[in-house]
């Protein structure tokens, strides 16, 4: 994807608060969605973060008032491929996983404000932070398969240090939407704060953060001890989903064997059923994929789940289910994709060999 012509705003604005950096998401109208001109805008705006002696901490948050960020900006890259081949949507994907892995292994504290919506490419940049601010407008969800793509940004990895037993592949594979304190419950984020006190927060943040300790471990703990009494402290739970969970998606080694335990199933019918639309909304290819990542990222290094994230775009970009998922969903709106093949029974075996 190449970049996009000059705008009358910058994509990404920094703002210096003393030792806090702040680091913005300036493209509103688009639920503030990544193109290559924001990856790397926001590529420089770390590096002088890290060079930087003064910036304490890194906040990341989102322009407008719909979310800190939607993904990719999918129309603008489907149309790149259809232009000019696969090229330049695979120099999209390698930076932005070479982003999020530099976010994963960051020198200094980094903190996200996910207020609103948080999907995707959004969730790849939450989940390197070290702390995830949720509020009460919060929406967390990887919807991928139902465009015919998969949850990349090293999700099908990162997911099991985070989320109860099974979630990784209800969530991957479903695209289930987690909303407010549900975030915080499944691993997402870290804390949750009323959306009308976050001016507060922030300037509480830029008062205390220039005595943060210099060593990342230690101010990342004290961070946490500063905002513990912004954050409500009641703990969602929800045992019946969880077992629910667990009992049907946890290890699961193909989807006929997910589909077939779904088809027994007597309790919790509504989560079932909910399951049974979601699953035949999506790609019976894309869900095939993302399944196979997540039995191979498991445990895996996050460098390696990065290789295997680009390895699986490059084939799914090249499948005719990928165009036709972003035609039907964000283009013409028909939601009416014709899969290729159009069932998961027909999904024997992947035709690739890009994953060991």
């Amino acid at each position: 994807m190449k970049p996009c012509p000059p705008q009358t705003e910058p994509s990404v604005i920094i703002y210096h608060d003393g030792p806090v950096l702040h680091i913005t998401l300036n493209r509103p109208q688009v639920i503030n969605s990544l193109d290559l001109n924001l990856i790397r805008q926001l590529a420089k705006a770390l590096d002088e973060a890290e060079a930087s002696l003064r910036i304490q901490v890194v906040l990341i948050m989102g322009a407008g008032t719909k979310g800190f960020c939607a993904g990719g900006d999918i129309k603008a890259l489907v149309r790149a491929i259809k232009n000019e081949g696969e090229k330049p949507a695979l120099t999209f994907f390698a930076e932005e996983y070479e982003l999020n892995l530099r976010l994963h292994r960051f020198p200094k504290p980094v903190v996200v404000l996910a207020d609103g919506i948080t999907m995707g490419g959004g969730l790849g940049i939450a989940a390197g932070a070290d702390l995830v601010v949720a509020t009460e407008k919060t929406r967390m969800a990887m919807p991928e398969t139902r465009i015919g793509f998969f949850p990349d940004v090293g999700a099908t990895g990162w997911m099991f240090d985070r989320c109860p037993t099974g979630y990784p592949e209800f969530l991957g594979l479903t695209g289930y939407e987690m909303v407010g304190a549900e975030c915080l419950r499944l691993g997402f984020a870290t804390h949750l704060i009323a959306g009308k006190q976050l001016p507060d927060f922030v300037a509480d943040l830029a008062l205390h953060a220039a005595k943060l300790p210099r060593e990342k471990p230690a101010a990342v703990k004290q961070l946490q001890k500063l905002f513990a009494p912004w954050s409500e402290s009641q703990t969602l739970t929800n045992p019946v989903m969880d077992e629910w969970v667990q009992t049907y998606f946890h290890e699961a080694e193909s989807l006929p064997e997910i589909v077939g335990s779904l088809s027994l199933c007597s309790l919790e019918h509504n989560l079932c059923q909910g399951v049974f639309q979601r699953l035949s909304e999506r790609s019976p290819t894309a869900l095939a994929l993302t399944l196979k990542l997540l039995r191979h990222n498991q445990e895996r290094p996050l460098a390696e789940v990065f290789q295997a994230d680009l390895q699986a775009a490059r084939f799914i970009i090249n499948h005719p289910d990928y165009t036709e998922g972003v035609r039907a969903r964000l283009i013409d709106k028909d939601n009416r994709p014709r899969w290729q093949p159009d069932n998961i029974a027909e999904i024997k075996t992947l035709p690739l060999n890009l994953l060991p």
